[in-house]
């Protein structure tokens, strides 16, 4: 089975890679030229349009692993609908709102073309921990990707079928919620060593201990440890925090079913508080975990 991966960011790249490096036949997309070319030179085929990523196929199933930006699935998933043949598979891997989703499979289905929805942790360091992925959909098409999953898993992730359409960015999205609250707890209490009583305390050395069989050690601690090793003021940033949706779609459906999440809340809030200038010790953090973690840029002081 080929499979073609359209995205080549920071964790499409990785996927492409370690599906190729693992034997599996892969089709590298991207607007830009420059990826692609980066990706044939670890195996993968190398397609610089639509139609050459359907062309590449031949007479095989094609099956499509979109690792784009939620806000730009619909469009794309829009030209794709016009190109790829019917029992075509279309996989949407990236953060997209679950609710947006279900009626993204309608669409495709409408098509007589399957969807499924893989929402994608591992962040930058998938390729070499393993990816974990939550999936929904089709269950038989589910069964059919195994192979794919079980490679992106190696060595430490793993995947699980979660139900119908939606179910799996469901699960990712309130995944991404609860990484919101972790990482709150996580800058609010090196905040309060940093800002204590206790002149001077290395807050390194503090993460490096709780690592050392306590019960908050975490990748997430040990991200922060090693970030506050490598900067212990957290100097030259600004302490502005993004938010990427998942918590905002986690509370509007709390909102609907009257379900107050307080601590899933307050670190959102936090993180908006911080866009419009409140920033601290503890968003500084905050903003170095998501660099940690996703690669994800870091405003400068």
């Amino acid at each position: 089975m080929k499979i073609a991966i359209v995205g080549l960011g920071k964790m499409g790249m990785q996927i492409a890679e370690k599906l190729a490096q693992g034997g599996q036949e892969v089709i590298a997309n991207n607007r830009s030229p420059e990826a692609i070319e980066k990706a044939v030179t670890f195996g993968a085929i190398g397609a610089h349009t639509k139609e050459e990523v359907v062309a590449a196929f031949g007479h095989e199933r094609v099956v499509i692993w979109l690792m784009i930006p939620a806000d730009a699935v619909e469009s794309e998933l829009a030209i794709w609908l016009e190109l790829v043949p019917k029992d075509s598979l279309i996989i949407d891997g990236g953060n997209s709102d679950f609710r947006n989703t279900k009626r993204h499979a309608e669409l495709t289905e409408a098509k007589g073309i399957h969807f499924m929805d893989v929402g994608t942790s591992g962040g930058i360091h998938g390729y070499d921990h393993g990816f974990s992925m939550m999936v929904g959909g089709n269950k038989e098409d589910s069964e059919s990707l195994r192979p794919v999953f079980d490679i992106l898993s190696k060595p430490h992730g793993g995947w699980r079928y979660f139900g119908p359409h939606g179910a799996g960015h469901f699960v990712k999205m309130v995944h991404n919620a609860i990484e919101y609250g972790m990482m709150e707890s996580l800058a609010e209490g090196y905040r309060i060593l940093k800002e204590g009583p206790y002149e001077d305390l290395d807050l390194a050395t503090a993460g490096a201990v709780w690592q050392e069989g306590s019960i908050i050690n975490s990748d997430l601690n040990a991200l922060a440890e090693a970030a506050l090793s490598e900067n212990p003021n957290l100097d030259g940033i600004d302490g502005f925090v993004a938010e990427s949706g998942e918590a905002r779609w986690t509370l509007e459906i709390a909102k609907e079913m009257n379900m107050p999440l307080p601590s899933i809340q307050a670190a959102f809030d936090v993180r908006i508080a911080s866009q419009k200038g409140e920033t601290n010790f503890g968003t500084k953090l905050l903003a170095a975990l998501r660099n940690k973690f996703g690669g994800h840029a870091i405003n400068k002081q």
